[in-house]
Order: structure tokens, then sequence, then C-alpha cells
């Protein structure tokens, strides 16, 4: 049976193809082609993907992303579909899922929602409940720049305390849609804001939400 990592590795690889090398993303700099050899370099470059959360190694980083971004496309399209070489840890189906099914899930709407004429995706409750579970273990980690005290609610009412403080803003939304607003993407999550006026203001604007 397929993993909802594999699933959205497939979907990303997909989009990126229809898209095209030059079409926007929600990452700011980066356009299809950056995201791409992002995600290839993340698995395949263990050496140089440290950068991403190392400041110090990340000249490496940038270094090694502009030698894949280079290649052809295609290429580089191919290689998110076939997935990390025969030794790489994210062969392990623990793993992989744990690791990818959130990076394959936010990086594919990444792409979607740069779009113009985007829609939200109708997501199955199974996956909810599995984004959901991924967010509560990270939620401390994605939301500890957050400007204000952050709690992030799913409609039913189960929630998850990412950043302790006063005054507090609950982000309410399906598990979907706060991943990508605590990851960073407040613009284009489908989420209601509840608390103070200014600090629901700064969260909004807060640049340092996400890993």
């Amino acid at each position: 049976m397929s993993t909802f990592a594999k699933r959205e590795r497939l979907l990303l690889a997909d989009l990126l193809e229809t898209t095209g090398p030059d079409a926007p993303t929600l990452c700011e700099g980066w356009r299809t082609r950056d995201l791409a050899a992002h995600v290839v370099v993340r698995e395949r470059r263990a050496d140089a993907a440290g950068g991403i959360m190392i400041k110090q190694l990340a000249p490496r980083l940038d270094r090694v992303m502009a030698e894949f971004a280079a290649k052809p496309y295609e290429e580089l399209i191919q290689l998110i579909r076939t997935g990390p070489p025969r030794f790489s840890p994210f062969q392990l189906k623990q793993l992989d899922e744990a690791s990818n099914t959130v990076e394959f899930y936010v990086h594919t709407e990444d792409v979607r929602r740069a779009q113009e004429d985007w829609t939200p995706r109708a997501l199955d409750p199974v996956f909810q409940d599995a984004l959901w579970s991924r967010l509560e273990r990270m939620a401390r980690l994605v939301g500890r720049s957050a400007p204000t005290g952050l709690v992030l609610r799913r409609p039913d009412g189960q929630t998850a305390v990412a950043h302790k403080g006063a005054p507090v803003v609950t982000v309410t939304g399906e598990p979907s849609e706060l991943l990508l607003f605590a990851h960073g993407r407040q613009n284009v999550a489908k989420v209601e804001l509840d608390g103070d006026e200014n600090a629901i203001a700064k969260l909004q604007e807060a640049k340092q939400l996400g890993i």
C-alpha cells in the first residue's frame, strides 16, 4: 500500500512537471526549478542538506543547490519521482513517513497556492488525522519563534500549544491548513484567528514561523 509520503511525492513531481521550471512558489526567491533542486538536495546530498538548519553550512548548501538547479529540469523531476538513493536513510518506510509526509505536502501547496487559479484540495479524514498527529509532535518546534502565545485548534476542539506566552492567539482550521500556517504560509492558510487584534496582526506578519 502506498504511504502518504510516497503519494505526496508523486503529486509534487507531477505538479512541478505541469507548471514548468519557471513558475512562482510561496518560497521567497524560489521558482519551481529552485524548489525542485531543494527537494533533491535534501534527500540526496546529506553533506550539504545540513545547511537547511545550520547557518554556518548555508554557503555550501547554496553552492550545491545552484549545481542541481542548473541540471535539466526533467532530470530533477525524475530524481524526485524515483526518491532517495538505495542506501539513504529515507529508504526506511518509517523515516520516510515521519520526515517527508509534511515536507512534500507543504511544498506541493507552495506550488499550487502560488498560482492564480488555485483551489483548496479535498483531503480525506485519514490524511487529515495523519497530518494532525505530525503537527502535534512538531508544534513547539514550528511555533518556537512566534511573537505571541499560539494555540492550534482543529474544528473538533483538539488543540496543540505551539508557543506559550501572552497574549494568546488561537488559530482554528483543518490540520492541513494549520500546518501551512505554522510553517509560515499564513497568507494562504484557510484558518480563523481569535485573540487580541494587535497580537493577531503580529502573528500574521511574522516571518520566523516554521522551521
